[in-house]
């Protein structure tokens, strides 16, 4: 008769309730347990109180179930203590074969003929085998270096996984030169001007997934795209950075790019939309900062024609060229000024709109 055949007493069967209640007991000590328990009213009771408590703890909120929702630490854990249990009651190896063991046993017993086999052998290897390892059969004598070039297609983006973005000014270009490290089975380093078409493409396609890629990397390829924004596809790309990247410092960094585009109606558009709903006080100073700037090269100011001709009055030299979007921006800058949360944001667009003059809006 095995030990859970028998009979067995509250002393034995109290321990086992918790892991009976959890559902971590075996079949043949369920039911041990269970017998037990249609006899005994006093264990009948602690398994009442053991269920009370076990539905306690599941009702109270538990941390682990945010870290690890999917249960994979759980599950890890479980397998690295199955792993070391396994280990632990796996019976020691024993070396039943040593290979070259004679040869050991001889130069131990023989340190000098030992030590003079050994400088023998190293002679050998290096003057007669290395040299003809080394040789190459195409060998000329004439050193060559070899640099293939290496490249990227758009098939590879989706998989692609950065590790390192370098931005160094060009010479003789305003486009700086851009080095891409991927992180691959074999490490792969990209480099060339952002005037090149192919790494134009995979920067602003950093940008416009920016949720793939970390906040460092956004902020480089931003940096090296800066000076490409009249090209219709980095502006796209910025723009989608400005308006929905959630970083802060990468939607100013990419307001500050489009920084020579803001007389444009999609970037003027995108600097009204962030001055509205961006949430960051930073992104709105700079919004602030580009609007006025596009407005100031807007507004022409009348020279004298002559030493006689009189100065145009202070309104007219104020007024700038009729933009339908420039009321909206006045509109906002006022409502920026008298409601914005952030006082820096309330003296910035009152300075702004000291900056720009007095103007009708209509």
């Amino acid at each position: 008769m095995s030990p859970l055949e028998k009979n067995l007493s509250c002393r034995e069967i109290a321990p086992l309730l918790v892991f009976y209640v959890c559902k971590e007991v075996s079949e043949d000590e369920r039911e041990l347990i269970e017998a037990h328990l249609a006899k005994c009213q006093a264990c009948a009771g602690q398994l009442v109180e053991e269920k009370e408590f076990q539905s306690a703890l599941e009702a109270m909120p538990q941390p682990a179930d945010k870290l690890d929702a999917a249960g994979i630490l759980l599950s890890q854990c479980r397998s690295e203590l199955e792993e070391v249990l396994d280990d632990l009651s796996a019976p020691p190896l024993q070396e039943h074969w040593r290979p070259f063991g004679w040869l050991r046993r001889w130069m131990a017993l023989r340190p000098a003929w030992s030590a003079a086999l050994l400088i023998l052998v190293g002679a050998v290897t290096g003057i007669q085998i290395l040299p003809r390892l080394q040789r190459n059969p195409s060998d000329t004598g004439q050193a060559m270096n070899v640099h293939a070039p290496q490249t990227f297609n758009a098939d590879q983006y989706p998989n692609m996984v950065i590790s390192g973005l370098d931005v160094s000014p060009s010479q003789g270009s305003d486009s700086p030169n851009v080095q891409v490290e991927f992180k691959a089975q074999q490490p792969m380093v990209l480099s060339g001007n952002v005037e090149n078409g192919d790494m134009r493409r995979l920067l602003t396609y950093v940008l416009q997934n920016g949720e793939r890629f970390d906040a460092g990397v956004r902020l480089d390829c931003l940096e090296a795209l800066k000076a490409a924004a009249r090209d219709l596809q980095v502006r796209a790309a910025l723009l989608n950075a400005a308006r929905k990247d959630e970083n802060p410092a990468v939607r100013m960094k990419a307001v500050e790019a489009l920084r020579n585009q803001a007389g444009e109606e999609e970037v003027r558009k995108m600097l009204l939309e962030a001055l509205e709903r961006d949430n960051n006080p930073g992104v709105r100073v700079e919004a602030v900062n580009v609007l006025v700037g596009s407005l100031d090269e807007e507004t022409p100011v009348a020279e004298p024609e002559g030493p006689e001709a009189a100065p145009a009055p202070e309104a007219d030299r104020a007024s700038g060229p009729e933009d339908p979007s420039f009321d909206r921006v006045v509109r906002v800058l006022q409502q920026l000024q008298h409601s914005d949360p952030s006082p820096y944001v309330r003296l910035r667009s009152a300075a702004a709109l000291r900056q720009i003059g007095p103007r009708e809006v209509h």
